[in-house]
């Protein structure tokens, strides 16, 4: 279980992050939903020590989550926005280079994870082709598949469905949903509102650096009028 409380961020003397309280239990997707700015990537960036934030804990199985630690140990994964994929490798390299570099496995070791991985994500047979040769689906699940190389209890997705064409929505779905039936921890921030119909998760509106407002997908889509800020939000009378 993760376990966020009392986080705070600021940047330039702006609250990024205003006192954060966020609970996501193993098997669970977290969904962060707000506009560009509410402070959601922030987040994501504490939780995987690309920031640090100024005052708050992070517990993860009852323990404090050492973040400086974070880019030895990969207890927490990223999938970012534009994906980072190494452009110069092949899908199969994007794979192998941190296994071999980072977690110290042979050639081989790492070749047999990166093909199980891209057949379990639907990318075999493409693993001597370049990044630039693949479609944007496809650069998602090689993301993802790179994140999972390192094993992390928490997998972190920054709006995975923006570079992407809308019909792939469902698919990005599918796979956000099977990393959660696998048992990770998974936190998505989004301001897509069309991965909410496809999601069983827990939702937390942010506006302005706060959670505003939270709601269970299922209760959401049965009792909106419970939940008028979120309501608001995916009707696109919030800004």
């Amino acid at each position: 279980m993760l376990k966020i409380e009392k986080l705070c961020k600021t940047f330039d003397h702006k609250k990024i992050l205003n006192n954060i309280d966020l609970t996501v239990h193993k098997g669970e997707i977290a969904v962060l939903l707000g506009q560009s700015g509410v402070g959601k990537s922030t987040l994501l960036r504490v939780l995987n020590a690309l920031e640090t934030a100024d005052t708050g804990t992070i517990l993860l199985d009852g323990k404090a989550l050492d973040l400086a630690k974070i880019p030895h140990e990969h207890t927490v994964g990223m999938v970012f926005q534009h994906f980072n994929l190494f452009e110069h490798l092949t899908v199969e390299q994007n794979i192998t280079l941190a296994l071999e570099k980072v977690m110290g496995k042979t050639d081989q070791e790492s070749i047999l994870i990166a093909q199980d991985l891209l057949q379990r994500y639907g990318l075999e047979g493409k693993n001597d082709m370049y990044v630039s040769q693949l479609s944007g689906g496809q650069k998602q699940r090689l993301a993802i598949a790179r994140t999972l190389a390192l094993k992390p209890k928490i997998v972190c997705l920054d709006e995975p469905t923006s570079a992407l064409d809308p019909l792939l929505t469902t698919h990005v779905a599918n796979t956000i949903q099977k990393l959660a039936d696998e048992g990770y921890i998974v936190l998505v921030a989004s301001h897509d509102v069309a991965l909410l119909e496809r999601l069983t998760c827990s939702i937390y509106l942010m506006q302005n650096g706060s959670i505003v407002e939270s709601a269970k997908s299922d209760e959401f889509k049965h009792y909106k009028s419970k939940f008028p800020l979120i309501s608001k939000f995916v009707a696109g009378e919030i800004e």
